[in-house]
């Protein structure tokens, strides 16, 4: 697939290696584990990458403080502000206490309590608006344009993306031939940046982006190589996307090797069976690896598989409901 813009610039394997010395003791490396249970039900090895053994419950934080670190670099960092369904918010929120500086944190409407909660926690001041995170995010921006400060935007920039990169560069670096691996999908930064990072330790090992059906616009961009916005209605809030971001589709479209739908109903499933099989808490969202992995698990059998668990911060009522419901299979 061609990049849908030519001339932009897009995130790199020496972008990872850098980030990775930047967040050097400000974001520590996260478990890989081989899953027993998950290789037996897959007929192939299996092992998750735990991206929830952070202080905020998520991989949100690599890239929320590379960017942060690398602006302190070039200028004055005076506030941090950005929007989000709540996880990229935590991370924005936790990075700007440690380096010192306020962050002003938009939700949309009806956001996540846990995730609310965790960002009021890190000292973030809280904007609750907008019926999307795109909605949000244009108040965020109109703020941030009023007020100052520095916008952090996942989608749209490089230095997000290349700090989620450093979870592909710390799964090549820790588990050798790789056949497989497959991660959630919101906006794109996790996707393109794992990667990014990943191939260029292993370049043969294939990147599967997985988002929910209900939310359908990177994947269904992805596919026709230009952008295309759909509606949101899931209920895995963190991985939600109606507007496209091309920065990020752009590396998606240069890195990743494909991009897979699955239901609600199979993120639950996913959600309880890591629960069971793994003794893993997952968000809803956050399962969609699995998940996605069980769509195509007939190409799996005697694989390598390696399966991104990108978060915890799931409501009880989404915890409830997933254990009473199914497993995968």
């Amino acid at each position: 697939m061609g990049l849908i813009d030519q001339t932009a610039r897009i995130p790199s394997f020496e972008g990872v290696v850098k980030a990775s010395a930047r967040l050097r003791g400000r974001a520590g490396t996260t478990p890989l584990i081989k899953s027993e249970l998950l290789s037996k039900r897959f007929e192939a090895e299996v092992w998750l990458k735990i991206e929830t053994a952070t202080p905020i419950a998520s991989f949100k934080l690599r890239g929320a403080f590379n960017a942060l670190l690398a602006t302190s670099e070039t200028s004055f960092l005076q506030r941090a502000v950005t929007s989000s369904t709540g996880n990229h918010g935590q991370a924005v929120a936790f990075a700007a206490k440690t380096l010192g500086v306020p962050a002003d944190i938009f939700l949309p409407d009806n956001p996540n309590s846990t995730k609310r909660d965790m960002i009021a926690a890190f000292g973030g001041t809280i904007h609750v608006g907008g019926y999307d995170i795109d909605d949000a995010k244009r108040r965020a921006r109109e703020f941030c344009a009023t007020m100052g400060g520095t916008f952090v935007d996942d989608g749209e920039d490089i230095h997000v993306i290349e700090g989620a990169g450093t979870i592909g560069l710390e799964i090549g670096s820790d588990l050798s031939d790789i056949d497989w691996v497959f991660t959630p999908l919101g906006s794109g930064s996790l996707a393109s940046g794992t990667a990014a990072g990943l191939k260029g330790l292993q370049p043969k090992a294939r990147v599967v982006a997985v988002q929910s059906e209900r939310s359908p616009a990177m994947v269904e961009s992805f596919h026709a190589s230009s952008t295309i916005e759909r509606p949101v209605d899931t209920i895995a809030d963190c991985i939600t996307c109606r507007v496209p971001a091309v920065l990020a589709l752009n590396s998606m479209l240069r890195y990743v090797d494909d991009a897979n739908l699955v239901s609600d109903a199979a993120l639950l499933s996913a959600v309880h069976t890591l629960v069971s099989d793994a003794h893993v808490l997952a968000e809803t969202g956050a399962a969609a690896g699995l998940a996605g992995a069980w769509l195509r698990r007939a190409e799996l059998k005697r694989r390598r598989v390696v399966v991104i668990v990108t978060g915890a911060n799931i409501p009880m009522n989404h915890l409830r409901q997933a254990l009473a419901g199914p497993g995968l299979g």
